[in-house]
């Protein structure tokens, strides 16, 4: 199975931001390890917004130490970069009208959502995904089939 954690920043990164992210990925997984065997990671910056940090468990499993190590990695990334990664409160989705990528606060998606603006129909980001093959098919998604259904409709 091919692990995928997906983290999504609080802001659009800039195209120097996005080129700083990349090179400090790219020293990571080229040393990323588990119990003295090299995990074969990889990375992606989608929509100058979503970081999808990705292991090959078929190769090497990770382990909560190789786990914590990125998480640390991408808590200095925040520093850095004066972002926020972990921050699960923040909706992305697609507005009905433009299919421009826009994020909300919980809050902020919950009044879209009343006033009309979203519906069940407006693609949402569902960035619990953990395997890399259900992205494609099971990331960008109409709200009525992603689990924020439960929460906002």
């Amino acid at each position: 199975m091919k692990r995928v954690w997906i983290y999504q920043s609080n802001r659009f990164l800039q195209a120097e931001e996005i080129t700083r992210i990349e090179d400090i990925l790219q020293e990571f997984v080229s040393q990323w390890t588990a119990h003295g065997s090299q995990l074969a990671g990889s990375f992606v910056v989608r929509y100058n917004l979503f970081l999808m940090l990705m292991v090959d468990e078929e190769q090497a499993m990770v382990t909560g130490c190789s786990i914590d190590k990125s998480v640390h990695l991408l808590k200095k990334i925040e520093q850095e970069l004066d972002i926020t990664l972990f921050d699960r409160m923040q909706v992305a989705y697609k507005a009905s009208s433009s299919g421009k990528l826009c994020i909300a606060s919980r809050d902020e998606f919950a009044a879209l959502v009343e006033n009309g603006d979203v519906n069940s129909d407006t693609i949402v980001f569902n960035n619990m995904l953990t395997a890399v093959e259900e992205v494609a098919e099971k990331w960008e998604v109409p709200l009525k089939d992603s689990w924020h259904a439960r929460v906002f409709l």
